[in-house]
Protein backbone atom coordinates (compact mmCIF):
# COMPACT_ATOMS: atom_id res chain seq x y z
CA UNK A 1 0.00 0.00 0.00
CA UNK A 2 1.31 3.42 -1.01
CA UNK A 3 0.28 6.65 0.71
CA UNK A 4 -0.66 9.40 -1.74
CA UNK A 5 1.19 12.07 0.21
CA UNK A 6 -0.47 15.40 -0.61
CA UNK A 7 1.71 17.27 1.85
CA UNK A 8 4.91 16.20 0.08
CA UNK A 9 3.56 16.73 -3.45
CA UNK A 10 2.09 20.14 -2.59
CA UNK A 11 5.51 21.20 -1.25
CA UNK A 12 7.13 20.01 -4.48
CA UNK A 13 4.64 22.05 -6.52
CA UNK A 14 5.19 25.17 -4.39
CA UNK A 15 8.95 24.81 -4.86
CA UNK A 16 8.44 24.53 -8.63
CA UNK A 17 6.22 27.63 -8.64
CA UNK A 18 8.73 29.55 -6.51
CA UNK A 19 11.47 28.73 -9.03
CA UNK A 20 9.27 30.19 -11.81
CA UNK A 21 8.59 33.34 -9.76
CA UNK A 22 12.29 33.75 -8.95
CA UNK A 23 12.98 33.79 -12.71
CA UNK A 24 10.33 36.50 -13.17
CA UNK A 25 11.90 38.61 -10.43
CA UNK A 26 15.37 38.17 -11.93
CA UNK A 27 14.00 39.48 -15.25
CA UNK A 28 12.14 42.37 -13.56
CA UNK A 29 8.82 40.88 -14.67
CA UNK A 30 5.51 41.26 -12.86
CA UNK A 31 4.94 38.42 -10.37
CA UNK A 32 1.52 36.73 -10.03
CA UNK A 33 -1.01 38.51 -7.81
CA UNK A 34 -3.84 36.60 -6.11
CA UNK A 35 -6.69 38.30 -4.25
CA UNK A 36 -9.18 36.67 -1.88
CA UNK A 37 -12.53 38.21 -0.92
CA UNK A 38 -13.98 37.15 2.40
CA UNK A 39 -17.38 38.33 3.62
CA UNK A 40 -18.09 37.99 7.34
CA UNK A 41 -16.19 36.35 10.19
CA UNK A 42 -16.55 32.60 9.60
CA UNK A 43 -13.66 31.03 11.54
CA UNK A 44 -12.93 28.23 9.07
CA UNK A 45 -13.01 30.66 6.13
CA UNK A 46 -10.63 33.08 7.87
CA UNK A 47 -8.21 30.23 8.63
CA UNK A 48 -8.38 28.98 5.06
CA UNK A 49 -7.84 32.41 3.49
CA UNK A 50 -4.97 33.05 5.92
CA UNK A 51 -3.28 29.86 4.76
CA UNK A 52 -3.67 30.99 1.14
CA UNK A 53 -2.00 34.31 1.94
CA UNK A 54 0.91 32.48 3.63
CA UNK A 55 1.24 30.16 0.64
CA UNK A 56 1.46 33.21 -1.64
CA UNK A 57 4.24 34.63 0.51
CA UNK A 58 6.15 31.35 0.35
CA UNK A 59 6.21 31.19 -3.46
CA UNK A 60 6.76 34.93 -3.96
CA UNK A 61 3.29 35.92 -5.18
CA UNK A 62 1.69 39.20 -4.28
CA UNK A 63 -1.55 38.70 -2.37
CA UNK A 64 -4.46 40.87 -1.29
CA UNK A 65 -7.10 39.93 1.26
CA UNK A 66 -10.33 41.89 0.84
CA UNK A 67 -12.37 41.69 4.04
CA UNK A 68 -16.00 42.77 4.01
CA UNK A 69 -18.49 42.81 6.89
CA UNK A 70 -21.20 40.22 7.49
CA UNK A 71 -23.81 42.86 6.63
CA UNK A 72 -22.34 43.52 3.16
CA UNK A 73 -25.09 43.76 0.55
CA UNK A 74 -25.08 41.83 -2.71
CA UNK A 75 -24.68 45.09 -4.64
CA UNK A 76 -21.63 46.09 -2.57
CA UNK A 77 -19.99 42.72 -3.19
CA UNK A 78 -20.76 42.86 -6.92
CA UNK A 79 -19.20 46.34 -7.06
CA UNK A 80 -16.06 44.99 -5.38
CA UNK A 81 -15.91 42.10 -7.88
CA UNK A 82 -16.20 44.56 -10.77
CA UNK A 83 -13.32 46.56 -9.26
CA UNK A 84 -11.16 43.41 -9.11
CA UNK A 85 -12.17 42.42 -12.65
CA UNK A 86 -10.90 45.78 -13.90
CA UNK A 87 -7.69 45.82 -11.85
CA UNK A 88 -4.94 44.79 -14.29
CA UNK A 89 -2.50 44.22 -11.44
CA UNK A 90 -4.56 41.28 -10.09
CA UNK A 91 -4.20 38.06 -12.09
CA UNK A 92 -6.77 35.98 -10.27
CA UNK A 93 -9.13 36.18 -7.34
CA UNK A 94 -11.43 33.98 -5.34
CA UNK A 95 -14.64 34.57 -3.43
CA UNK A 96 -14.39 32.58 -0.20
CA UNK A 97 -17.53 30.50 0.41
CA UNK A 98 -19.94 30.31 2.16
CA UNK A 99 -21.42 33.77 1.71
CA UNK A 100 -23.99 35.34 4.09
CA UNK A 101 -27.66 34.52 3.35
CA UNK A 102 -28.49 37.96 1.89
CA UNK A 103 -26.15 37.27 -1.04
CA UNK A 104 -26.94 35.05 -4.03
CA UNK A 105 -23.83 32.87 -4.38
CA UNK A 106 -24.51 31.88 -8.00
CA UNK A 107 -24.98 35.51 -9.05
CA UNK A 108 -21.70 36.45 -7.38
CA UNK A 109 -19.70 33.62 -8.98
CA UNK A 110 -21.18 34.53 -12.38
CA UNK A 111 -19.87 38.10 -11.95
CA UNK A 112 -16.22 37.00 -11.74
CA UNK A 113 -14.28 37.51 -14.96
CA UNK A 114 -13.67 33.94 -16.27
CA UNK A 115 -10.06 34.94 -17.09
CA UNK A 116 -9.47 35.65 -13.38
CA UNK A 117 -11.59 32.77 -12.02
CA UNK A 118 -8.72 30.77 -10.53
CA UNK A 119 -11.22 28.72 -8.48
CA UNK A 120 -12.65 27.39 -11.77
CA UNK A 121 -16.25 27.91 -10.64
CA UNK A 122 -17.55 30.12 -13.46
CA UNK A 123 -19.94 28.27 -15.84
CA UNK A 124 -17.77 29.27 -18.80
CA UNK A 125 -14.73 27.56 -17.28
CA UNK A 126 -16.80 24.57 -16.14
CA UNK A 127 -18.16 24.24 -19.69
CA UNK A 128 -14.68 24.41 -21.20
CA UNK A 129 -13.53 21.71 -18.77
CA UNK A 130 -16.46 19.52 -19.85
CA UNK A 131 -15.43 19.93 -23.48
CA UNK A 132 -11.75 19.08 -22.83
CA UNK A 133 -10.73 22.66 -23.61
CA UNK A 134 -7.88 24.45 -21.86
CA UNK A 135 -9.26 26.25 -18.80
CA UNK A 136 -9.03 26.65 -15.02
CA UNK A 137 -9.84 23.35 -13.32
CA UNK A 138 -11.31 23.69 -9.80
CA UNK A 139 -8.41 23.45 -7.35
CA UNK A 140 -9.43 20.29 -5.47
CA UNK A 141 -10.09 18.16 -8.61
CA UNK A 142 -6.91 19.63 -10.15
CA UNK A 143 -5.01 18.50 -7.06
CA UNK A 144 -6.44 14.98 -7.25
CA UNK A 145 -5.39 14.69 -10.91
CA UNK A 146 -1.91 15.88 -9.98
CA UNK A 147 -1.61 13.29 -7.19
CA UNK A 148 -2.69 10.46 -9.51
CA UNK A 149 -0.28 11.72 -12.17
CA UNK A 150 2.78 12.09 -9.93
CA UNK A 151 2.29 8.68 -8.34
CA UNK A 152 1.69 7.06 -11.73
CA UNK A 153 -1.70 5.62 -10.75
CA UNK A 154 -3.12 3.84 -13.81
CA UNK A 155 -6.56 5.19 -14.77
CA UNK A 156 -6.99 4.01 -18.37
CA UNK A 157 -9.80 1.48 -18.65
CA UNK A 158 -10.34 1.46 -14.88
CA UNK A 159 -13.72 1.73 -13.19
CA UNK A 160 -13.81 4.94 -11.16
CA UNK A 161 -16.60 5.48 -8.65
CA UNK A 162 -17.15 9.05 -7.44
CA UNK A 163 -19.16 9.44 -4.23
CA UNK A 164 -20.81 12.86 -4.01
CA UNK A 165 -22.00 15.19 -6.80
CA UNK A 166 -21.05 18.68 -5.59
CA UNK A 167 -20.16 21.28 -8.21
CA UNK A 168 -16.80 21.80 -6.47
CA UNK A 169 -15.52 18.19 -6.38
CA UNK A 170 -17.83 15.31 -7.27
CA UNK A 171 -19.28 16.42 -10.57
CA UNK A 172 -16.03 17.83 -12.03
CA UNK A 173 -14.14 14.67 -10.98
CA UNK A 174 -16.70 12.49 -12.77
CA UNK A 175 -16.06 14.50 -15.96
CA UNK A 176 -12.28 14.67 -15.62
CA UNK A 177 -11.77 10.97 -14.92
CA UNK A 178 -13.71 10.11 -18.08
CA UNK A 179 -11.85 12.52 -20.37
CA UNK A 180 -9.29 11.46 -22.96
CA UNK A 181 -5.72 11.47 -21.72
CA UNK A 182 -4.01 10.83 -18.40
CA UNK A 183 -5.26 10.86 -15.72
CA UNK A 184 -8.54 9.88 -17.39
CA UNK A 185 -9.88 7.35 -19.87
CA UNK A 186 -11.65 5.53 -17.05
CA UNK A 187 -15.28 4.39 -16.92
CA UNK A 188 -17.01 6.56 -14.35
CA UNK A 189 -19.97 5.93 -12.05
CA UNK A 190 -21.24 8.99 -10.15
CA UNK A 191 -23.03 8.07 -6.92
CA UNK A 192 -24.87 10.26 -4.42
CA UNK A 193 -27.38 10.27 -1.55
CA UNK A 194 -30.12 8.66 -3.68
CA UNK A 195 -27.93 5.87 -5.08
CA UNK A 196 -29.29 2.42 -4.20
CA UNK A 197 -27.02 -0.54 -3.43
CA UNK A 198 -23.96 1.68 -3.18
CA UNK A 199 -21.85 -1.16 -1.71
CA UNK A 200 -22.53 -3.23 -4.82
CA UNK A 201 -21.11 -0.37 -6.91
CA UNK A 202 -18.10 0.53 -4.74
CA UNK A 203 -17.08 -3.12 -4.40
CA UNK A 204 -16.55 -3.22 -8.19
CA UNK A 205 -14.50 -0.01 -8.30
CA UNK A 206 -10.82 0.14 -9.19
CA UNK A 207 -10.66 3.76 -8.04
CA UNK A 208 -12.92 5.44 -5.47
CA UNK A 209 -13.01 9.22 -5.02
CA UNK A 210 -15.15 10.09 -2.01
CA UNK A 211 -16.37 13.65 -1.36
CA UNK A 212 -19.39 12.95 0.82
CA UNK A 213 -18.61 14.55 4.17
CA UNK A 214 -19.77 11.59 6.28
CA UNK A 215 -17.04 10.40 8.68
CA UNK A 216 -15.76 6.87 8.00
CA UNK A 217 -18.59 6.15 5.56
CA UNK A 218 -16.53 3.86 3.34
CA UNK A 219 -15.75 0.58 5.13
CA UNK A 220 -13.42 -2.27 4.21
CA UNK A 221 -16.32 -4.55 3.24
CA UNK A 222 -17.37 -1.96 0.61
CA UNK A 223 -14.12 -2.16 -1.41
CA UNK A 224 -12.13 -4.79 -3.28
CA UNK A 225 -8.45 -5.63 -2.90
CA UNK A 226 -5.94 -3.24 -4.52
CA UNK A 227 -8.47 -0.41 -4.81
CA UNK A 228 -7.17 3.17 -5.17
CA UNK A 229 -8.75 5.47 -2.58
CA UNK A 230 -8.91 9.27 -2.78
CA UNK A 231 -10.57 10.65 0.36
CA UNK A 232 -11.73 14.26 -0.08
CA UNK A 233 -13.84 14.31 3.08
CA UNK A 234 -12.67 16.25 6.13
CA UNK A 235 -14.84 16.32 9.24
CA UNK A 236 -14.21 17.41 12.82
CA UNK A 237 -15.47 14.70 15.16
CA UNK A 238 -15.85 15.70 18.86
CA UNK A 239 -13.74 13.76 21.38
CA UNK A 240 -12.20 14.12 24.84
CA UNK A 241 -8.81 15.40 23.67
CA UNK A 242 -7.38 18.82 24.52
CA UNK A 243 -8.54 20.15 21.15
CA UNK A 244 -11.99 18.68 21.69
CA UNK A 245 -12.10 17.00 18.29
CA UNK A 246 -10.17 14.87 15.81
CA UNK A 247 -10.17 15.17 12.02
CA UNK A 248 -11.23 12.28 9.85
CA UNK A 249 -12.29 11.65 6.27
CA UNK A 250 -15.04 9.72 4.50
CA UNK A 251 -12.96 6.55 4.62
CA UNK A 252 -12.38 4.18 7.56
CA UNK A 253 -8.63 4.45 6.99
CA UNK A 254 -7.56 1.81 9.55
CA UNK A 255 -9.40 -1.01 7.78
CA UNK A 256 -9.64 0.19 4.16
CA UNK A 257 -5.89 0.94 3.95
CA UNK A 258 -5.21 -2.79 4.46
CA UNK A 259 -6.94 -3.55 1.15
CA UNK A 260 -5.87 -0.50 -0.87
CA UNK A 261 -2.98 -0.20 -3.31
CA UNK A 262 -2.94 3.62 -2.99
CA UNK A 263 -4.74 5.79 -0.44
CA UNK A 264 -4.78 9.42 0.66
CA UNK A 265 -4.56 10.15 4.39
CA UNK A 266 -6.76 12.70 6.19
CA UNK A 267 -5.32 15.14 6.99
CA UNK A 268 -2.33 15.42 4.66
CA UNK A 269 -3.80 14.04 1.46
CA UNK A 270 -6.08 16.06 -0.79
CA UNK A 271 -6.26 19.13 1.50
CA UNK A 272 -2.72 20.50 0.95
CA UNK A 273 -3.10 19.95 -2.80
CA UNK A 274 -6.02 22.36 -3.06
CA UNK A 275 -4.01 25.45 -2.12
CA UNK A 276 -1.04 24.32 -4.24
CA UNK A 277 -3.25 24.06 -7.32
CA UNK A 278 -4.89 27.41 -6.60
CA UNK A 279 -1.38 28.87 -6.82
CA UNK A 280 -0.80 26.89 -10.03
CA UNK A 281 -4.00 28.34 -11.54
CA UNK A 282 -2.86 31.85 -10.56
CA UNK A 283 0.49 31.27 -12.26
CA UNK A 284 -1.37 30.11 -15.39
CA UNK A 285 -3.61 33.21 -15.23
CA UNK A 286 -0.59 35.50 -14.97
CA UNK A 287 1.01 33.79 -17.97
CA UNK A 288 -2.19 34.19 -20.02
CA UNK A 289 -2.46 37.87 -19.13
CA UNK A 290 1.19 38.41 -20.03
CA UNK A 291 0.68 36.83 -23.46
CA UNK A 292 -2.56 38.76 -24.05
CA UNK A 293 -1.07 42.11 -23.02
CA UNK A 294 2.57 41.39 -23.90
CA UNK A 295 3.53 42.41 -20.35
Amino acid sequence: MTILDGKKVSNDIKNEIKAEVDKMKANDEKVPHLAAVIVGNDGASLTYVGSKVRACERVGFESTMVRMSNTTSEVELLDKIEELNNNDDIDGFIIQLPLPPQINTQKVLMAVNPDKDVDGFHPMNFGKMSLDMSTFIPATPFGILELLDRYGVETKGKHTVVIGRSHIVGRPMSILMGRKGFPGNSTVTLTHSHTKNITQITSQADIIISALGIPKFLKAEMVKDDVVIVDVGITRVPDDSDKGYYITGDVDFATVSKKASFITPVPGGVGPMTIAMLLKNTLIARDQHRKANRL
